[in-house]
């Protein structure tokens, strides 16, 4: 990359889903030239052009697949340079028809593997692709990886499944090991851990009517938005977190107190 004057670059995985585009919009806010990734990449690329600043932009990936990854960051610093803020906010909770969650002793194979597909393997092969962009000795500019936990994993879950939480209780832990392996490079890796956020996930699993009682649990006395957590990634990858590496800022209006 070009010298300290040049702008930093991030990578968004899931910037079309409710999380993902808030968290874009807020980078983009910032300064940071902003590549929204997203399955669909006509989506993705539509957003980048409404995003205020310049040097964005969109394109496909699924990070469930290697193939989809590598080439996604390919794409992504071909022609201008590398990445250095990664944030991992793809992710997928499959519940029933009727929004509960399945019991664990009803969880097939499939959904728990098509769930760490997703929200594990996902966020592993962006970290590794992301590290060995850097492998030949270049640094990043204020190199910064944000994933993406959940309070359900901290909790057990009340509305996710098992296979979400296990997932999520994955990317806490990997994040863990990130933030050592790159440490050397200068990068922090944090992972974020909604609580209950307005998003079409969590709508899935509450019933008409259910809003209210849903923020009475919250000690903040409201449902989170997708703003809310923008702000804390954006304050992970920014210069008054440098010294904060492998841990977890909860995002959850007092709904979990550590």
């Amino acid at each position: 990359m070009g010298g300290a004057s040049a702008a930093r670059r991030a990578l968004v995985t899931g910037a079309c889903g409710g999380i993902g585009t808030a968290v874009a919009w807020r980078l983009a806010a910032d300064g940071l030239a902003v590549v929204a990734a997203d399955l669909d990449g006509d989506a993705a690329a539509a957003l980048a052009a409404t995003l205020p600043g310049a040097g964005h932009a969109g394109l496909a990936c699924n990070v469930a697949d290697e193939g989809s990854v590598t080439a996604a960051f390919a794409q992504a610093t071909g022609t201008a340079g590398g990445i250095d803020v990664l944030v991992t906010a793809a992710g997928l909770l499959r519940l029933r028809a009727d929004g509960t969650r399945p019991p664990l002793a009803e969880t097939t194979l499939a959904d728990w593997e098509e769930h760490h597909a997703v929200n594990a393997r996902g966020t592993f092969l962006c970290i590794r692709a992301y590290l060995r962009q850097w492998q030949g000795g270049a640094r990043p500019l204020a190199g910064r990886i944000v994933t993406f936990g959940s309070v359900a994993a901290q909790l057990g879950g009340y509305r996710a499944s098992s296979a979400y939480i296990g997932s999520k209780g994955s990317v806490m832990a990997l994040t863990k090991a990130a933030a050592r392996e790159a440490a050397p490079l200068g990068v922090t890796a944090n992972a974020v851990a909604p609580g209950l956020i307005d998003t079409a996930m969590l709508r899935l699993s509450m019933a008409d009517g259910e809003e209210g009682e849903v923020s009475g649990a919250i000690p903040l006395g409201r449902i989170g938005t997708p703003v809310d957590v923008a702000g804390a990634v954006s304050f992970l990858v920014g210069p008054d977190a440098a010294y904060l590496t492998g841990g977890v800022l909860d995002v959850n209006g007092g709904y979990r107190m550590a």
